[in-house]
């Protein structure tokens, strides 16, 4: 009687559950869409528009709007001279204008902000994109159920004329996977080296101003050294975060550009109200005709004028597209404008000044020194723009395995992107100093910074010309027009770069050779790493064979056993049962995988599917980041692990039950043993109600309660198959059986699904353990001299003194089983 009362409370509860789950499921596509509205009718107010553009001034425009510190200067530091006749001044000031107005402006806010993945920007946002429409990417792991993904969604179609012919082409040659690859690389080094020189030279020139306060000899050993001081203190505070002072950025740089704008007028109105006549492009031909070569080395120097425009895209993320325009056409733009158009006034009724040429001659002596604290609070703010992006991509180049492990640290819980990497910070600190101390002179940082910030615009513009054609399905022609008329533009500025090469250029050139050889290697290891697992994976029916008769026993507790592939039981996990005959009661294979999209929506991370028979406890659970994503520190990582394979349980004995008439046994799952079970997203819309199930160790057996009535959303499943290249993809909505009946085959199901659970919150509550691979990778003998150089010593090097994958995942040591492999590749 007992017993038969207890399925009666089972078979309730499992009604109950099957009911909320139909009955919630409309109420949460509406809570969704609502949601969608909400926030786009939100996202849509003008209010809110300008309350972002006002926040976006000290996260984005801090570098550009620090360029009048040092444009001027570094033009006219060597290759062009100041003279009466005012032409280099009035040609200087029309290639500012003119530049501003067609990179920032035509290019950047019009065309190339357009080019968003889900809202993100950048160059990895880009090449997302393009990945996503053409089969280009060097991704190892990639499955079709990452096609499933939402943010994976494609907003135009594939075309079938011309642009299908560019995309064919692409993925019919493998060479130019390759290619695209290390342009992506190269770009993302120059944005490193920019991280570099951007807080060198905004610094030290904003501190410059110091010269007019007092003699040479003081001037010389007081600016240095200020300006390290300032340097260390900006990195020392780096791991504080920026969320507990960034409220300060926007009204910093809010009042530079005020500041700049009055100067502006000021010396417009003051010395020369006339100098808007030298925003014609005749002054330009003017300019060049009388310079000659010297006019076209010193562009080196006017580029100067559109550093940090890239910041423009790369912090798309944080704002909106709306906000960004508003903030740079309608405040930044004309700030700045104004502020090199009052630099030439004053220029150009004195050409023999006690100075050089800088910004602070053109300053009123009475206001010199508020705008001198003003211009350094501007500068820190710049500067710290450029450090968290810096972080930025190198944590994204990291999720893409394009650079060696590093520790990443968020600062904060409430702003996503707020990171830190300790060892990055320390290195950019010292090469900062370097910088400073070995160049002191914004000639050769300028230089230096002008070339790494050409080569990123010529990388967004090379890719931006991919995106059109493949992504925006438009006209080649109208990609190669794109593509010439901006690309000639900074060709022009790139090759008066070059000709500074021994003058300071020659910074970021080694800078991104050293980077893009470490970032190369590391990726070529991983992929040979993978291919390796590919090749030596074992099979299921070996796993399914392992047991008393072969001396192999199972201990309480949770496996986790971390591998690259998506299918197949990893090399190491082979290894590690030959030297240790056992394994874990409950088995998980963990994938943590990257996806080219920006962020996985939580409820479609976790991809969960079955290893063999159900009776075997084994699982896989392939865990998906975008390469935005903040990965979960290991405690919620577990927690959420084991409540998801709960999840997934409920979910397959249901599918079970629905599938066949009769409950699927034991039997019937070994019939399925010979090959993977199919992988299901379990998401994580919570119902309301008490806990989704609990089991009371002090009572019998008879009396477990486990209760569905919070049972995260699973209907509408995807499924895919694990291997194979022509999976076929499946969307499942399984329906509520409304039939009261009970049979035998039923109850049995439901006594199983209640021992599979009971199981799992044993075994978690005797412990995890982390099973990793602790690698050692060798070439093949016969191998070229180059693969041996880049595996043997690059890549072993790399890994002996970086982070190991127990601290990238936050694994506790004590929880921590390493396995010895070598890979020969």
């Amino acid at each position: 009687m007992r017993h038969a009362f207890y399925l009666l409370y089972l078979r309730l509860n499992w009604v109950h559950w099957q009911e909320t789950l139909a009955e919630n499921r409309s109420i949460i596509i509406m809570d969704l869409e609502y949601s969608k509205f909400s926030d786009a009718s939100k996202k849509g107010s003008w209010k809110t528009a300008l309350l972002f553009a006002y926040q976006s001034l000290g996260v984005v425009y801090g570098d550009l709007s620090t360029s009048p510190l040092y444009v001027y200067k570094s033009t006219f530091a060597e290759d062009i001279q100041h003279s009466e006749s005012n032409e280099e001044i009035f040609g200087v000031l029309s290639f500012v204008f003119w530049t501003l107005t067609l990179v920032p402006l035509f290019k950047y806010v019009f065309v190339v902000l357009r080019a968003d993945d889900n809202g993100e920007g950048g160059t990895f946002a880009l090449y997302s994109l393009i990945c996503r429409h053409a089969n280009v990417s060097l991704l190892p792991n990639r499955q079709v159920a990452d096609e499933a993904v939402s943010t994976y969604k494609l907003e135009h179609p594939p075309e079938k004329r011309s642009s299908s012919r560019v995309k064919v082409y692409l993925e019919k040659h493998k060479v130019l996977h390759t290619a695209l690859l290390i342009l992506v690389l190269l770009g993302t080094c120059m944005v490193i080296g920019d991280g570099v020189l951007t807080p060198a030279i905004s610094v030290f020139s904003a501190v410059s101003g110091l010269e007019l306060s007092m003699s040479k000899e003081h001037h010389q050993y007081a600016v240095i050294p200020i300006t390290c001081f300032i340097l260390v203190c900006l990195f020392a505070l780096q791991h504080y975060g920026t969320h507990r002072v960034g409220f300060l950025f926007a009204p910093v740089v809010l009042t530079w550009l005020l500041c700049i704008s009055a100067l502006g007028l000021y010396n417009m109105i003051h010395w020369n109200p006339h100098v808007y006549k030298a925003l014609s492009p005749y002054y330009m031909f003017k300019f060049l005709k009388k310079t000659k070569k010297g006019g076209w080395m010193s562009l080196g120097g006017i580029l100067l004028c559109i550093t940090g425009s890239e910041a423009m895209f790369a912090d798309l993320g944080h704002f909106s597209y709306a906000a960004i325009q508003t903030a740079f056409t309608f405040l930044v733009y004309p700030a700045l404008i104004l502020a090199y158009m009052g630099q030439a006034a004053y220029l150009s009724q004195h050409h023999h000044t006690s100075y050089h040429i800088s910004f602070y001659v053109s300053v009123p002596e009475i206001v010199r020194w508020p705008v001198l604290v003003i211009a350094i609070l501007a500068s820190v703010v710049g500067s710290q723009a450029i450090i968290s992006g810096t972080f930025s991509i190198i944590n994204q180049s990291q999720s893409l395995s394009c650079f060696p492990r590093v520790k990443v640290i968020h600062t904060s819980d409430k702003i996503h992107g707020q990171i830190y990497i300790p060892e990055i910070n320390w290195v950019l600190m010292i090469l900062c100093i370097t910088v400073t101390i070995g160049f002191r002179d914004t000639k050769h940082m300028g230089n230096a910074s002008g070339l790494a910030v050409m080569t990123v615009m010529l990388v967004t513009t090379c890719l931006m010309s991919l995106v059109i054609i493949l992504c925006w399905n438009k006209p080649p022609a109208v990609a190669l027009s794109f593509l010439l008329f901006f690309g000639s533009i900074e060709l022009l500025y790139f090759s008066a770069s070059l000709t500074k090469f021994t003058e300071g250029a020659w910074l970021p050139i080694l800078l991104a050779l050293f980077l893009m050889t470490i970032m190369f290697v590391w990726h070529y290891a991983t992929i040979k790493k993978y291919e390796f697992d590919l090749h030596n994976k074992v099979s299921l029916e070996w796993l399914l064979a392992l047991g008393p008769s072969l001396g192999v026993a199972r201990v309480p507790g949770i496996g986790l056993v971390f591998t690259d592939l998506t299918s197949g039981i990893p090399a190491n996990f082979s290894r590690f049962v030959t030297n240790l005959p056992a394994y874990h009661r409950i088995l998980v294979f963990v994938c943590v995988k990257s996806v080219p999209v920006p962020f996985v929506p939580p409820a479609e991370r976790y991809l969960v599917g079955r290893v063999g028979p159900a009776a075997h406890r084994s699982y896989r659970c392939i865990v998906r980041y975008g390469y935005r994503d903040v990965h979960q520190d290991i405690d919620s990582f577990e927690t959420e692990l084991v409540a998801r394979l709960a999840d997934f349980i409920r979910y397959d004995w249901h599918r079970s039950q629905h599938t066949s008439p009769y409950a699927e046994d034991d039997a019937s799952h070994s019939n399925e043993s010979s090959s993977e079970r199919r992988l299901a997203v379990i998401g994580t819309v919570t119902f309301s109600g008490t806990p989704g199930y609990g089991i009371e160790e002090s009572v019998e057996p008879a009396s477990v309660s486990i209760g569905f009535s919070t049972v995260e959303s699973v209907t509408d499943v995807i499924e895919m198959q694990a291997v194979g290249a022509g999976a076929v993809e499946r969307r499942v909505r399984f329906a509520i059986d409304d039939d009261d009946s009970e049979s035998d085959g039923q109850t049995k199901m439901y006594v199983q699904l209640e021992e599979e659970l009971r199981d799992l919150m044993t075994a978690q509550e005797a412990g995890t353990a982390f099973i990793l691979g602790h690698t050692h990778v060798e070439t093949k003998q016969g191998s070229s001299i180059l693969k041996r150089l880049a595996i043997n010593f690059g890549y072993n090097f790399l890994r002996r003194n970086c982070r190991g994958p127990d601290v990238a995942l936050k694994v506790p040591p004590i929880s921590l089983l390493e396995v010895g492999m070598v890979y020969v590749v």
